[in-house]
């Protein structure tokens, strides 16, 4: 068993145990949701619509830096934003599953396979980057307001090295050549040995070593263009920094629907810490591990249980209903236009 799966059944575990110890706070809960302001909980709609756009935004605007996509209006870039929130909420991949379905779809734009996955790389650096800078600012707040604790300051340094850390990997990966020939000759003779396996060997070759090749040479070429014009990633990094503002007022506004305020900087440390454990999951789109880790981590910082529990909540299911809904829809219509679900041979 994976470590991803024993993480998400010690969460699940725990999730159980809250929900049992909890079952009090629960039922207020389920009580408060009553008295929800539906007026301000309308908010939610602009709000998502808004925070999809700037989720394709940094992967859009670093594509025509390098010339691609220029054809593409904004409704457009927002729909893909959309298809590939909803690629990710339904499959336990952890975001895999996004960068296959993206570089699938751009790959009908004339963008490389490569080069797709680039822009999927950066909105993930800069988003996390731009996290790292907004986490500083929100600790910064909470301690003037003092609101902060000992437990509170080492989660979010603890966050801080996390991220960066994952950060250094993968500029470690690309950034050198003779490293992603060698492991491009490791992974294909990996995934073919696989594929190999479970077809019983009537497939022996299901990657193509030249192939597998070039994908990473274009990485690495990528990588050092943006090297050397580093200001491409100024317009990305400004749509990263929007889109974590807006995935807190997400959250914002559920809680002020219900009547009650929380400092938008303890949502900020609270949706990261959610973020990464629902990354880490396996659980499609995090569901329950993500929820479990935000409501631990507000009520242990001074909210209500039960605001905690219905706030966080509410504003998941009126999130994901969202991206579900619509995204299954735009996502079969793609489906539907190109023929047929992305495979390995396709990107």
């Amino acid at each position: 068993m994976s470590v991803k799966s024993w993480l998400t059944i010690i969460t699940l575990i725990l999730l159980s145990l809250v929900v049992f110890f909890g079952r009090h706070e629960i039922g207020q809960a389920w009580m408060l949701l009553d008295t929800v302001n539906l007026l301000i909980l309308s908010l939610l709609i602009p709000v998502q619509l808004a925070s999809y756009y700037t989720t394709g935004a940094m992967i859009f605007s670093y594509l025509r830096s390098k010339g691609n996509i220029k054809h593409l209006n904004h409704w457009e870039t927002m729909r893909m934003a959309l298809e590939l929130n909803f690629v990710n909420h339904i499959l336990p991949s952890g975001g895999a599953a996004g960068f296959s379905y993206l570089a699938w779809v751009l790959k009908r734009h004339g963008v490389s396979a490569g080069r797709a996955t680039m822009s999927q790389i950066v909105r993930f650096v800069l988003t996390f980057v731009a996290f790292v800078v907004l986490l500083v600012v929100a600790m910064v707040l909470l301690i003037f307001d003092n609101k902060i604790n000992k437990v509170v300051l080492l989660i979010s340094a603890l966050l801080v090295v996390l991220i960066v850390g994952g950060i250094s990997f993968i500029i470690y990966a690309i950034s050198n050549h003779n490293r992603l020939i060698g492991f491009s000759s490791k992974l294909t003779n990996f995934v073919n040995k696989i594929v190999c396996f479970f077809t019983g060997g009537k497939k022996k070759q299901s990657l193509k070593l030249e192939t597998v090749e070039n994908f990473f040479s274009e990485l690495h070429q990528d990588y050092l263009e943006i090297k050397r014009e580093k200001n491409i990633l100024i317009r990305p990094f400004i749509w990263a920094v929007l889109t974590n503002v807006l995935d807190v007022i997400l959250f914002f506004v559920a809680f002020w629907s219900l009547g009650y305020y929380v400092n938008p900087a303890t949502i900020f440390i609270a949706f990261g810490i959610s973020s990464i454990a629902g990354v880490v999951s396996s659980v499609p789109g995090g569901a329950g591990v993500y929820e479990a880790v935000m409501i631990a981590f507000l009520a242990s910082s001074g909210v209500p249980a039960d605001i905690a529990i219905a706030g966080t909540l509410l504003a998941r299911v009126a999130l994901l209903s969202g991206t579900i809904i619509f995204g299954y829809l735009f996502y079969q219509l793609t489906i539907n236009k190109y023929g047929k679900a992305p495979t390995k041979s396709d990107i």
